[in-house]
């Protein structure tokens, strides 16, 4: 990032913190919402809309998490179709940027309400960090395993559908329709399947 886009960025971040996101114009998420731009450290450098910072392709954060249930399946969920990225392809249990201000582990939480409507019993661990790159979108991704049982409360701006699977039925359908998934899923789930 050149220094006269990092002067451009350099916001407060105070107005952000604590806000829920808004979604409006029918797409599935604010275009406008704050995000924290990170150097290749993941050390915040400053502020810029999602809009911004994926025009861009600039660094920043996101988390995903994969919910398993007691009979050892893991909740997929197909994003909806106002998405602004992958529109209809499915991903991990819940997915999300961290908006400016937060952390990777407040996002969880966030996310799991927001998308699900869910609140776990116990935290969602952290199982391993993802580097930028093209796959992600030039996000460092915490990736974290939770356990629940459902039933989920689907958020419509952001999930068309979920179901539980088996690590077996995920390969069987990643090998044999790779274009029904995200891009970042399809990156994350050879490293993850065997931590579930």
């Amino acid at each position: 990032m050149r220094r006269t886009n990092l002067d451009r960025l350099e916001r407060p971040v105070t107005a952000r913190l604590g806000r829920r996101r808004r979604h409006r114009g029918g797409v599935g998420q604010n275009l406008d919402e704050l995000f924290d731009v990170v150097d290749e450290h993941d050390h915040v450098i400053g502020q810029a809309t999602r809009r911004e910072v994926h025009a861009c392709g600039w660094c920043h954060r996101a988390v995903h998490v994969f919910l398993v249930n007691r009979a050892g399946r893991i909740f997929l969920h197909q994003r909806s179709l106002t998405k602004d990225s992958h529109p209809g392809l499915w991903n991990s249990s819940c997915a999300g940027h961290v908006i400016a201000g937060d952390d990777y582990d407040v996002t969880v939480s966030r996310e799991l309400e927001e998308e699900l409507g869910c609140t776990l019993v116990s935290a969602p661990r952290r199982l391993f960090r993802v580097e930028p790159c093209e796959e992600t979108g030039q996000e460092f991704v915490w990736v974290y395993r939770g356990e629940a049982e459902g039933p989920f409360t689907l958020n419509p701006d952001e999930i068309q559908r979920g179901d539980w699977f088996s690590v077996a039925e995920v390969d069987a359908w990643t090998a044999r329709a790779p274009g029904e998934f995200a891009r970042s899923f399809l990156f994350l789930w050879p490293r993850v399947r065997t931590m579930l």
